[in-house]
């Protein structure tokens, strides 16, 4: 039987007085309480047994007050830091006077503050002697947890027991004490119980290392300087969002958007949001939205809300380390039964293309409003591709969950970035080539930008996608896909135009084809599956971008000569120069002619 060492008392002369601290101890406090929740994360990326943690870090740690509100995280999926508030309060409803000291539990379900089944939370109370002073939470995507096909990622779910196991909040130790239970039940349940089971320890270690440095924080300045530092981090949170609110102007903004079937139709379902801005109060509201769909694009109202919290934070105070105090001002509607707050049994396992329509919505409304913090649209789907199949040298199972990088839209002051994750992921990356061939029965024939599916034109243009290929060297092996914004493109602003679109193609038994969101897919030794990303939209009347910086782009192979000409009036001569004459003829006749369509 496993039991975990108890906490330590802390003596009562050393707890202190409760707000018994001046300013530079808080921030000093502050300052310790971020580099637990960093520590939690390096502890889990080095523990973990799935790449797509600790190579993808797709993952997230941090630390709680007694109340659930966040007062430090890590770096990583911004998503999953908006829900911790939801999945402790969760645990603290269910466990309700029987908390104790030592316990640890786990939960990762959708309809209880969660994301979808891969993505769990392990939590641990911290007590100072017989009080609970904090939370230490860490989230983590499990590459499988069973359900009806390897990855547990179903692009053609039609519910939410297709997805794999649901933890409804469970007990993992009970004062220190190992319930071998549920380890048996996860290892019975998973196609990869090694990697899963290695995951968890390592989610456990982290919460662990956080309750040890709580404690270590109370032994040198007293419990009541550190729940003093709570509140300040809070309160100072709160006075910052709310003077960031309160200085723009009162009024409504709205933006709709399209989702580009999900995964069971090629029916495009529409969106919309409202955001009205009242003194210092924000609110979001989504209703109009399209109702929940049959397939697993819907977000659970925990995702939603966190959704729009990485917006809000972008708004108010996009470098400063988050907390809960940042969003006392900011409200989320949505009616129940909505693709952005579904309810069970609706599939979710593919709940970040909701979540970043849900972002981009709310982007989109504010972007014209505070151009200064907000660019142009992305190409926003994650991408996430799942190729999964018997490895050959093993005769094992292998899965490799993924996503893909895509083009942000350009800014009021430079080019949109290139090849970086979707706003769902935050911090985070894909695979790269030496761990992908060494990890995987697969091979990367090509890695590059997405020159060829261009990007939005602008004074400052958009960000470019890429085109990775792989070559299957297994021969049974599966895809399943979900890519969005493979219809409608992401959109430009004042003037500038639309970027290009996500898809992937196949090549196999000499067909070739292409598709956007695709259920599991039979893949044999020898075929390809090319992944291609969008770019993003443009800022700005193209025609007003320096023929200088045009002419870069010509040669530094981002541009042909003609879409020069075409899309930005700019002439370019044999010799590679540009043509004087010939670019004021064609910026003098052809000032509006370039086919922008920014919002």
């Amino acid at each position: 039987m496993e039991v975990e060492a108890m906490p330590r008392n802390i003596e009562p002369t050393r707890a202190g007085a409760a707000g018994a601290a001046d300013t530079v101890t808080l921030e000093i406090i502050r300052g310790k309480l971020l580099a637990i929740a960093d520590e939690m994360g390096v502890v889990l990326a080095r523990s973990a047994m799935s790449p797509v943690i600790y190579e993808v870090l797709d993952f997230a740690c941090g630390v709680t007050d007694a109340n659930a509100q966040l007062v430090s995280q890590t770096n990583g999926i911004t998503v999953f830091t908006g829900t911790f508030k939801l999945e402790i309060e969760g645990i603290m409803s269910k466990f309700a006077g029987d908390m104790r000291a030592g316990d640890i539990y786990m939960t990762n379900n959708p309809y209880e503050g969660g994301t979808h089944y891969n993505d769990v939370a392990v939590i641990k109370p911290v007590f100072i002697g017989d009080e609970l002073l904090a939370f230490s939470i860490a989230i983590a995507h499990w590459t499988d947890v069973g359900g009806k096909m390897a990855g547990s990622l179903p692009a053609d779910a039609t519910e939410t027991f297709q997805e794999g196991i649901c933890f409804p909040g469970v007990v993992l130790y009970r004062e220190g004490v190992r319930q071998n239970d549920i380890f048996e039940m996860i290892a019975a349940n998973v196609r990869l119980p090694k990697m899963s089971l290695g995951d968890l320890n390592a989610e456990l270690a982290a919460v662990r290392i956080a309750d040890r440095r709580v404690e270590e924080l109370c032994e040198k300045y007293g419990s009541g300087a550190v729940k003093a530092a709570f509140k300040y981090i809070l309160e100072s949170g709160e006075t910052v969002g709310r003077a960031a609110i309160a200085a723009l102007p009162d009024g409504i903004y709205e933006a709709t958007d399209w989702i580009d079937g999900d995964g069971i139709s090629n029916e495009r379902f529409p969106t919309k949001v409202q955001v009205r801005i009242e003194g210092d109060q924000i609110t979001f509201d989504y209703t109009g939205s399209s109702p929940q769909l049959a397939g697993p694009l819907n977000c659970s109202y925990g995702a939603l809300v966190s959704a729009v919290k990485t917006v809000f934070k972008a708004l108010v105070d996009p470098q400063a380390p988050s907390n809960e105090g940042y969003f006392k001002p900011m409200h989320v509607i949505a009616p129940d039964g909505i693709v952005f707050n579904a309810t069970k049994p609706a599939p979710t396992s593919w709940y970040y293309e909701g979540t970043g329509q849900a972002s981009e919505l709310a982007w989109k409304a504010l972007a014209r409003l505070v151009p200064e913090r907000f660019s142009a649209g992305s190409a926003n789907s994650l991408c996430v591709n799942v190729l999964a199949g018997e490895d050959p040298e093993t005769g094992e199972t292998f899965v490799s969950v993924e996503p893909d990088m895509v083009g942000w839209g350009a800014t009021n002051e430079r080019d949109g970035a290139s090849v970086v994750s979707a706003i769902t992921n935050g911090d985070t990356f894909n695979y790269s080539v030496e761990l992908f061939e060494a990890k995987f029965p697969l091979r990367i024939h090509r890695y590059m930008l997405n020159i060829k599916g261009g990007v939005g034109p602008g004074r400052f243009r958009g960000g470019y996608g890429n085109i990775r290929e792989y070559e299957i060297l297994a021969d049974n092996a599966s895809l399943s896909a979900s890519f969005g914004r493979s219809v409608e493109r992401p959109w430009g602003l004042e003037g500038g135009g639309e970027g290009s679109s996500n898809y992937f193609e196949v090549v196999s038994n000499g067909e070739h084809w292409r598709g956007a969101r695709k259920p599991i897919t039979p893949l044999s030794k020898g075929d390809r599956v090319v992944l291609v990303t969008g770019g993003g939209g443009g800022y700005g009347d193209p025609f007003a971008r320096p023929p200088s910086d045009v002419l870069d782009d010509v040669h530094g192979g981002y541009l042909t000569r003609e879409q020069a000409r075409q899309d930005y009036g700019v002439a370019i001569d044999p010799g590679g120069a540009i043509d004087e004459a010939a670019t004021k003829k064609l910026r003098r006749s052809r000032s509006n002619g370039n086919g922008a369509t920014g919002v």
